[in-house]
């Protein structure tokens, strides 16, 4: 009986622990709002913050993401900044998004 027990507390645990993890970097939000499509540079968004999470290309320009994603027992937080930039180093679009209770 007290076997059975243990067995069941350790494949609990093992369950609420695997139900737990993160993807990505945090980063501050602060200055999402400053960013201004054509007028900021990549300069001052490595400034702001800092190196990207991911860097890659979509229909030639160069796209930076900052993205967060942590998951609790069924549930998620998450914050994402996406930006892509022109030819002269400069925000064409951008799109940032977060769950209400992200940090």
């Amino acid at each position: 009986m007290r076997r059975s027990l243990h067995f069941f507390l350790a494949i609990l645990l093992l369950a609420l622990t695997v139900g737990c993890g993160s993807m990505g970097r945090n980063f501050d939000d602060t200055h999402v709002v400053d960013i201004k499509n054509n007028a900021t540079t990549k300069a001052e968004i490595l400034d702001w913050f800092g190196l990207p999470f991911k860097e890659g290309v979509e229909n030639d320009y160069v796209m930076w993401t900052y993205q967060i994603d942590k998951y609790m027992a069924g549930h998620t937080n998450s914050k994402d900044l996406v930006l892509l930039f022109d030819k002269n180093n400069v925000v064409k679009a951008y799109r940032y998004t977060k769950t209400a209770d992200s940090d």
